[in-house]
């Protein structure tokens, strides 16, 4: 029987959305069905980009639950340079119009995106600093390394007061930062050995080693007349180490497999052969909507976002109609996840930088 995802990738891929498409579908006691179409094969290593972010929640919420982190500690006890906040008066505000921070940043404000940081979505003073020192973010791959980003974004104020409002992005590159102050060494190594190397996850890193680049397929995006464009070549580029700079505020590559595995986890509750992987009370925390309605602005992300949409830990939640309950996330670079409450879950990849034609995509393998 042909799988009922194929005709549609096929079709997307005959569209012109992708050169090539992979899709998993799964649930906690397998085996996954992988369905691919296209010229992307089903162990691509691919750049999966803020699919990242719900990575590196789990290893800091496994850091809380072995007791090393706190929910609600204040981030500046590990990152100093993030100490004494000023906030703009609003977040259009002249950069000198600020007032002293009323609570220090937490943990849990970065990983609910409320930590006062995070991509400004309209022009104002603050979006122009951040392109001047090089800390907004975009498709293009980061251009600081990590401590001289930390110190870049340290120089500027925050958005708004710590813990009232919501912007993407930022506060997930600040955590991976925390988590390798708080284990003193490489955030990549403490992932290989905390969570990668336990699930299997054998192709995820933060580049991909030169003896595989030959499984990084290019990056493309859509031009204004609708035509592919490469953007960054097959088995070369940023990805492919080594690393330039230390990346633990950067975003992973992976594999169809190895971000089954970690979906998997999720979906049977956070555990994996028999261990507990995350505690079924943060896993509770992460999958369930943490941001409150006075901080989902409209233009705190892209028009329409929070309709029937919260954020919990690292993760978007759908809070209403027939998919509520689901959680998961997306990558720039035309990736996405998803879990629902039954269990089941599916992942998406492509390398087609996120527009109209990978959003009509996902949609239709919903």
């Amino acid at each position: 029987m042909t799988n009922p995802l194929l005709p549609i990738l096929e079709d997307h891929v005959s569209r012109g959305t992708a050169p090539g498409i992979i899709a998993v579908r799964g649930r906690p006691d397998g085996p996954d069905e992988v369905v691919t179409a296209g010229d992307l094969p089903a162990d691509a290593i691919v750049r999966i980009q803020s699919m990242t972010k719900p990575i590196v929640t789990v290893a800091a919420l496994r850091l809380v639950q072995d007791g090393r982190l706190g929910l609600d500690d204040p981030v500046a006890r590990w990152l100093p340079e993030l100490a004494d906040r000023q906030v703009l008066r609003t977040p259009t505000s002249s950069l000198d119009d600020v007032e002293p921070a009323e609570s220090p940043i937490t943990v849990r404000d970065l990983l609910t995106n409320m930590s006062g940081y995070g991509m400004m979505t309209a022009p104002c003073p603050l979006q122009d600093a951040m392109i001047a020192n090089r800390t907004q973010a975009g498709q293009e791959p980061v251009a600081l390394g990590a401590q001289e980003w930390l110190d870049a974004l340290a120089d500027l104020p925050l958005a708004f007061q710590p813990g009232t409002g919501w912007r993407y992005h930022h506060s997930f590159g600040i955590l991976g930062i925390l988590l390798s102050r708080v284990v003193e060494g490489s955030l990549e190594d403490h992932l290989r050995t905390d969570l990668f190397e336990p699930l299997g996850m054998v192709d995820t890193g933060y580049t991909v080693p030169i003896a595989q680049a030959h499984r990084l397929p290019a990056a493309y995006r859509h031009d204004e007349s609708g035509t592919l464009v490469e953007i960054e070549p097959a088995a070369g580029g940023f990805s492919v180490a080594p690393a330039p700079f230390d990346l633990s505020h950067s975003e992973l590559v992976s594999t169809a497999s190895d971000y089954a595995a970690f979906a998997r986890m999720l979906a049977a509750g956070g555990i994996h052969d028999g261990k507990i992987v995350l505690d079924a009370e943060l896993l509770d925390l992460m999958r369930t909507n943490q941001v409150p309605a006075a901080a989902k602005a409209e233009d705190s992300f892209f028009p329409g976002f929070w309709n029937g949409t919260g954020w919990g830990f690292g993760v978007a939640v759908v809070t209403e109609g027939e998919h509520a309950g689901r959680y998961g996330w997306s990558g720039g670079q035309g990736t996405d996840f998803h879990i629902d409450p039954d269990g089941t879950f599916q992942i998406v990849l492509t390398q087609v930088e996120m527009g109209e034609a990978i959003m009509e995509l996902f949609a239709d393998t919903v």
